[in-house]
């Protein structure tokens, strides 16, 4: 069995509340979730308006699916016109 986690900086310009950024996080938490059945959490930032942490987790008995999978989320979050990725941490345990 082995364990995938994807740590992902959000940075988003021109938002002025939390009320707007917990909008964008919770709205692609939801989408990630859907499309990839990931298990995905904001793990730090929670009080920054314009940053943001998620962490991703999945399981498989397979190291080249979870790195396809995660090629596959990160495009997804790339071609999301509402933020940037900043720093990105993988590991798989």
């Amino acid at each position: 069995m082995l364990i995938g986690v994807l740590t992902a900086h959000l940075c988003m310009q021109g938002i002025t509340s939390l009320k707007a950024k917990r909008s964008i996080v919770k709205g692609l938490i939801g989408r990630l979730k859907s499309r990839f059945n990931i298990s995905i959490s904001e793990v730090d930032h929670q009080d920054a308006k314009t940053s943001a942490v998620i962490a991703i987790a999945m399981v498989s008995n397979d190291a080249r699916f979870i790195d396809q999978q995660f090629e596959a989320i990160l495009k997804f979050m790339r071609n999301d016109g509402r933020f940037y990725l900043g720093q990105v941490e993988r590991e798989i345990l």
